[in-house]
């Protein structure tokens, strides 16, 4: 037997907590002025007849007199329990809150006592009741009250079962599931030998709106119920260190999660993982459809300590994620350091458009160098973001973020006016040296979502470099298929006199025949044809890579395209370049991307040499 507290609160209240041990204390009612024999003789008889089951009780905790609602209630007749422990009764003595209570009341230094009992009836049935104790007015005596609210309570668990379970599966829905959850990280839960550890599968059914959309709901959802028995299955056969160790609940949609208390470490979880895969995979006859569907699962496995559901929750969408993002059908377990580079981009992403307003970039510049005379020609810009957190962060850790989120915009703009204020610097400080061109990075999205035509003339004129001093790079693959609007704006730059340059070229689509008809005056190879010329340790390079080399060099001059090699990095891989024909090199042989003063120094010298 247990005791509990009974609220004044709405069913939906009593719905949502297990009940919990509540006293009341009222004020002492004053004493009654002295009845009459006949009213004595009303309120014995109003007592006797009465349906709520009472009992007079002494200050020794003794019964005084009984009624005949109390003695049915507990199986005897009102004689019988007359010089009974009350308590004994009602099982008060249960614990140690409840009955230092109840000693309060009879010595009158606490007014009332309600709390909730389940009693056990003589002919082996149980009932809920609520047990009330009170002073009666005029005496030394305490009157006990008994209500039978066993009907309330199963209408209470009936209305709890509909509210916490999915309606379509029948299992836990997601409320259930953050309540279990919840309890299951609490230390407590730890205390009886558990691991201390919690498992989660959360899943998802990869193309399941495609079943809704074609078959229909009720299809959809005969798919959900056959999903539901499944897992349960799964989780049954799997078999826990504890009863009741796993929950299977449907978070929602076609998402489901299969909870495991006190897990033994992430071989279980996989374990289980791999089973619900397998298990999803087999095809589902539904009522004359024969459906075969899969599912991406994300699994976590940790200690309980430390860990809040919904920390716990987020690694567990997050791997979901993974899983979709990897191919689907497939289980995939948290990592930490990949969550960490997930978190670090999230990071990224918030901060990268004001960071911009911060003046938080700069740029280095690589020389590009003239392979026959040595001499510096031009200089590629590449951004850096000197980040307030991760420190200095180089293109590859923000760019893509830039171009996802459209703020590639604007910081190409501060790019392209930067390089080309710093190279028109170069130009006055320096004007006895032939005057170097500076090549900037343009990603597609710039020539889409702005005007660079129009934001390349103002710089330009801004701040004074001849268009013949500007390249504008663009990768094979944004080059490729370009029409319309993008081609127009190339090919505008080019009457303008700016240098269109096509970066890492060979590792794209490899379709030559747009050479011919895109404004394009540079071709760069892409370093990995490059490395091939690079003479290894008791090896020879590949004549095939020369031979490549040559042909693409000897391809670009005969359209009258110029040819710039990346990734020179040895003396040998510059003569080799040289000897085919290759016009500028840029790499590490000649210089890494360095500030702008250092370039100052290079420039009317022989860098690397």
């Amino acid at each position: 037997m247990s005791g509990t507290s009974e609220g004044t609160g709405s069913a939906a209240d009593s719905i949502r907590s297990a009940p919990t041990e509540r006293h009341q204390t009222v004020p002492v009612m004053p004493s009654s002025p002295t009845r009459t024999e006949p009213e004595l003789r009303d309120y014995r008889a109003a007592f006797n007849a009465a349906h709520l089951a009472m009992a007079v009780v002494d200050r020794s905790g003794h019964v005084v007199a009984a009624n005949a609602a109390l003695a049915g209630l507990l199986g005897t007749e009102p004689h019988v329990l007359v010089e009974q422990a009350a308590a004994d009764l009602v099982d008060l003595g249960a614990e140690a809150r409840t009955w230092q209570a109840y000693q309060e009341v009879l010595r009158g230094r606490q007014a009332r006592l309600r709390c909730t009992r389940r009693l056990k009836h003589p002919d082996g049935q149980s009932l809920w009741t609520e047990v009330t104790l009170g002073p009666v007015p005029g005496t030394r005596d305490v009157l006990l009250s008994v209500a039978d609210i066993s009907d309330r309570r199963d209408l209470q668990a009936r209305l709890r079962h509909l509210q916490m379970h999915d309606p379509v599966t029948r299992l836990p829905n997601r409320a259930l599931f953050f309540e279990r959850l919840s309890a299951a990280l609490e230390a407590s839960s730890y205390e009886q030998g558990g691991t201390g550890r919690i498992g989660l599968c959360y899943l998802d059914l990869d193309g399941f709106k495609a079943v809704n959309d074609t078959l229909g709901h009720r299809v959809g959802d005969r798919l959900l119920t056959a999903v539901a028995a499944r897992l349960t299955q799964c989780a049954d056969q799997s078999g826990y260190g504890r009863t009741g160790g796993h929950l299977v609940a449907r978070l929602g949609g076609d998402e489901f999660a299969l909870l495991v208390e006190d897990s033994t470490g992430t071989d279980q979880l996989a374990d289980l993982a791999q089973s619900v895969l397998a298990a999803v995979q087999e095809p589902f006859d539904l009522a004359g459809q024969r459906l075969s569907v899969s599912a991406s699962i994300g699994v976590v496995e940790r200690a309980a300590a430390g860990t809040s559901a919904t920390g716990l929750m987020q690694a567990a969408d997050t791997t979901l994620y993974w899983a979709k993002a990897d191919g689907k059908a497939r289980w995939t377990l948290f990592d930490p350091e990949r969550n960490a580079h997930r978190m670090t981009r999230q990071a990224l992403t918030s901060t990268l458009r004001p960071a911009v307003e911060r003046g938080e970039f700069e740029l280095e510049y690589q020389p590009l160098v003239d392979l026959e005379s040595g001499a510096v020609r031009g200089v590629e810009a590449l951004v850096r973001w000197n980040h307030p957190q991760f420190g200095m962060l180089t293109p590859n850790r923000f760019i893509g973020i830039a171009e996802e989120d459209g703020s590639i915009v604007q910081l190409g703009r501060w790019v392209l006016r930067t390089a080309c204020r710093q190279a028109r610097r170069w130009q006055i400080e320096q004007p006895s040296d032939s005057p170097v061109f500076v090549s900037v990075n343009v990603a597609v999205r710039q020539v889409w979502d702005s005007d660079l035509v129009g934001d390349v003339a103002e710089i330009l004129a801004e701040t004074g470099l001849a268009p013949q001093l500007l390249q504008l790079e663009l990768t094979e693959s944004a080059v490729m298929g370009s029409a319309g609007r993008p081609l127009q704006a190339l090919q505008a730059l080019s009457d303008m006199g700016v240098r269109i340059a096509i970066d890492d070229f060979g590792t794209g689509y490899s379709n030559l025949a747009y050479l011919s008809r895109l404004p394009v005056s540079v071709l760069k190879l892409d370093g990995s044809f490059v490395r091939g010329f690079r003479y290894e340790e008791g090896t020879h390079p590949n004549p095939a890579d020369e031979t490549i080399v040559e042909a693409l060099v000897q391809l670009a001059h005969r359209l009258g395209l110029t040819v710039t090699a990346e990734c020179v990095e040895t003396a040998g891989q510059a003569a080799r370049l040289r000897r085919v024909g290759c016009d500028t090199g840029q790499g590490w042989l000649y210089s890494r991307a360095v500030a702008p003063e250092l370039i100052a120094e290079m420039i009317g010298t022989r860098p690397g040499a």
